[in-house]
């Protein structure tokens, strides 16, 4: 039987070994075609399946509610408004905290150019304020 191995299907998606079994007990993923010799083999649809979880985890969305959309995703096409309705909130959701983020950011950014200037001031010399700059001494 073709397909990835669970370490493989970890290490190109960053979901530890534990968390696809998780998945896959909890029925977030459909349970995973086994090898004869029993070890998992993961789809590109098992992967497409990880990455939308990862996706969704990402938003915020708890693992109950990843339950439920993927309850509506398997009952079939007449779901698909209440699937839109949930990722419409939680694009919502998102579209506020990067634009707390971005303020976030900027607060820091103005953070930063002050403490970059309280530096420069403490290594000035008085030439850097003045502009003039004292000739040298001849040496006798």
């Amino acid at each position: 039987m073709s397909g990835l191995t669970i370490d493989a299907v970890a290490t190109e998606t960053g979901v530890s070994k534990h968390t696809l079994r998780y998945y896959e007990r909890e029925g977030l993923l459909s349970p995973v075609a086994k090898a004869a010799n029993g070890h998992r083999r993961y789809t590109d649809d098992d992967l497409g399946w990880i990455r939308f979880l990862q996706l969704l985890r990402a938003t915020g969305m708890p693992i109950r509610e990843m339950k439920e959309f993927v309850d509506l995703a398997h009952a079939g096409e007449h779901t698909v408004a209440d699937r839109v309705a949930v990722l419409a909130h939680y694009r919502e959701a998102l579209v506020t905290r990067m634009a707390e983020d971005r303020d976030h950011l900027e607060h820091l950014d103005r953070k930063l150019e002050y403490y970059e200037g309280v530096r420069a001031a403490s290594r000035a010399v008085p030439e850097d304020i003045t502009g003039n700059v004292r000739p040298a001494r001849a040496r006798t």
